[in-house]
């Protein structure tokens, strides 16, 4: 294994400020291209025009950011390959958004999906889930700005924070000017970048590693295909169960609901537009996921004898993809740049969709209920909230600093909030019982369940056997390494050492130790079964609801599907269909012929049928009926 200490070469700078120009130059053309429109739906929801391909690529890029281009690799470093088969929830989570909360919210024709809260319930609710949306998408806001300036500042040794600071006033700026059509125009060359720095890894990793099927092989040998799990135990923190299951709910909780996501939906030109671009965005979503899955298995294969973090050569696991790209990318000036910019990009479109949420859902469910606006005024505001949001969510990248893990720390993040929230939606989108004080009382129920042990478990992490790291050698690495990094095992015998001399409650042992998959699935769930209770009790079921708030099989493609089918097949046909099947039987009697046991003759089934037809049938009667 090289250990280069190369940094960034002219051609990199060169390549990675191309990023930032283009990115901030598509938002200077939206704004003076939609210098006519002044309206703020026209800034928030690009006029409702939009088609299915762009959008499909803005709902990849939204959430597929950083923390995919540099958290995945590591987690399937650490932990193994298992993580691949978060591309089932993410066509479970297309099938529930598409057929359930898309259909309602695109009919309703809402600005901010928390409109409907106030339909579905009360005013009260609907400012209570902007205020949590506005919280979630800060806090997540922040770690995807801090990722990058991390490997920024491990790969070009430029300072951290100037980083992550350049990153929020780069995305504010062409948010602020362009609007949501500068957003997703941004976001589908963002996602270009993001597979072209990934691919540049994977094509290099390949041919010095000797091809894939040496790849594969050294991932096996250390345990990282191990993709089938079926261990029910929710105290483990990666099965089939708990990645299907909770990423499930996890991902449906940002598609179906989330502003950021369902800005994009609305902004179609038609529902047809609408459920395609999550179609064509599910595709999308596997092929981003298999490069940085695959990225991490390439990383494996370099660093199987020599940990570079056991190593001391990176001060964190996070650090170990910008640390391969400068191993392996530094002899082809600007490769290293390009996935500096990958990186980057994943952090641009993340950020650019979370300030542009937040200033919409901030004008449409705070300030617009309650000031006296016009439509030049709110286009203004929508403007000076972008503003507002990108310093805000600046000022966030430093508690981002002090958290793990970047994948599982945005998984916690979003799930805790995201999964009452989720909850909540769907009590009022599929029970017509539910009312305002069900809504409320689970809202406050699955959102103190999730926060509970989310808490509990950054304050008592799970154990090892739990969570299962794979091992780490060191026995690779040069003679000068420390003595006492001699492979991962060791680190987690000294670990286990360390935990065991720790008072730890009962409830850390089986209650804090559940995956943190789980989070969302756990405030969803909780925020039904407890807002379904409270509205039966409190007389939800005589309550009277305005048509289109709630889905009904009208709603439901294979409803549809089946209203077509039923139309096209007609009585006509049905009936030409059993004609031809009675003459083919027919046609057929006269060469079935039975033996008869015990008889030397044959029954003639022909015969004995047309003596039967003769004796029944008028037509074949002595007597002409008039």
């Amino acid at each position: 294994m090289r250990m280069s200490s190369a940094v960034f070469s002219v051609w990199d700078y060169v390549v990675f400020i191309m990023m930032l120009a283009v990115s901030t130059g598509i938002g200077v053309y939206y704004a003076f291209a939609a210098r006519s429109q002044s309206s703020s739906a026209d800034f928030l929801v690009a006029g409702r025009s939009l088609s299915a391909p762009p959008v499909a690529l803005s709902l990849t890029a939204s959430f597929m950011s950083a923390i995919t281009v540099l958290g995945t690799p590591v987690e399937v470093y650490k932990y193994g390959a298992i993580f691949i088969l978060i591309c089932f929830a993410y066509a479970f989570m297309v099938a529930l958004s598409s057929e359930i909360f898309l259909p309602v919210f695109y009919r309703l024709g809402v600005t901010s999906t928390y409109e409907y809260l106030e339909m579905r319930y009360n005013k009260h609710i609907r400012l209570l889930g902007t205020i949590l949306f506005i919280i979630q998408t800060v806090l997540y806001t922040g770690l995807v700005i801090y990722a990058p300036a991390l490997a920024l500042n491990q790969v070009t040794g430029v300072d951290l924070w100037g980083a992550v600071i350049s990153t929020g006033v780069v995305c504010t700026l062409y948010c602020t000017l362009g609007g949501l059509k500068a957003v997703v125009w941004t976001d589908v060359f963002q996602v270009g970048i993001m597979l072209a720095g990934l691919l540049a890894v994977i094509v290099q990793s390949v041919l010095l590693q000797g091809g894939i099927p040496r790849i594969i092989s050294d991932s096996a040998h250390g345990g990282r295909i191990n993709l089938w799990d079926f261990d029910p135990n929710p105290l483990r923190r990666h099965t089939f169960w708990s990645i299907t299951v909770g990423g499930t709910f996890y991902w449906t909780s940002f598609y179906g609901i989330n502003h950021a996501q369902v800005q994009r939906y609305i902004s179609c030109k038609s529902l047809f537009h609408a459920k395609m671009a999550l179609f064509i965005n599910l595709v999308t979503l596997w092929v981003v996921t298999f490069c940085a899955v695959f990225c991490g298995l390439c990383l494996y294969s370099v660093y199987k004898n020599c940990d570079p973090w056991m190593a001391k050569k990176v001060s964190a696991q996070d650090q170990l993809m910008p640390y391969l790209v400068l191993d392996i990318l530094s002899e082809f000036p600007g490769l290293p740049g390009l996935f500096v910019a990958a990186a980057y990009s994943g952090t641009l479109s993340t950020v650019s969709s979370s300030v542009n949420a937040l200033a919409a859902v901030t004008v449409t469910d705070v300030l617009r209920p309650y000031l006296s606006l016009s439509e030049k005024q709110l286009s203004w505001a929508s403007k000076a909230m972008s503003l507002f949001y990108g310093a805000v969510c600046i000022g966030m990248a430093g508690i981002a600093s002090l958290m793990g893990g970047m994948l599982q720390a945005a998984f916690s993040i979003s799930g805790v909030i995201g999964g009452p929230l989720l909850g909540l939606f769907s009590l009022a989108i599929l029970f017509p019982c539910a009312n305002s004080k069900g809504g409320l009382a689970g809202l406050v129920s699955g959102l103190g369940l999730s926060l509970w042990v989310c808490i509990g478990a950054q304050i008592y992490p799970p154990p090892a056997e739990n969570s299962r790291p794979l091992t780490l050698n060191t026995h690779g690495c040069n003679l000068s390494m420390a003595p006492d990094t001699t492979n991962w095992t060791a680190s987690m015998d000294i670990y286990r050492i360390e935990e065991e001399t720790l008072e730890r409650p009962l409830l850390a042992e089986n209650w804090y130790s559940l995956s943190y998959l789980y989070f969302g699935l756990l405030g969803t769930v909780t925020a039904i079964a407890v807002g379904l209770i409270v509205s039966i009790l409190s007389g939800g079921q005589r309550m009277k609801l305005q048509p289109g708030l709630t889905l009904s099989k009208e709603d439901l493609t294979c409803y549809k599907a089946y209203k077509i089918l039923k139309a096209k097949v007609s009585t006509h046909l049905l009936l030409h269909i059993y004609r031809w099947t009675i003459t083919l039987f027919f046609s057929l009697l006269p060469f079935l012929h039975f033996k008869v046991s015990g008889n030397a003759g044959k029954l003639d089934l022909t015969r004995e049928l047309e003596i039967s037809l003769r004796e029944n049938n008028c037509d074949f009667g002595d007597v002409e009926l008039s």
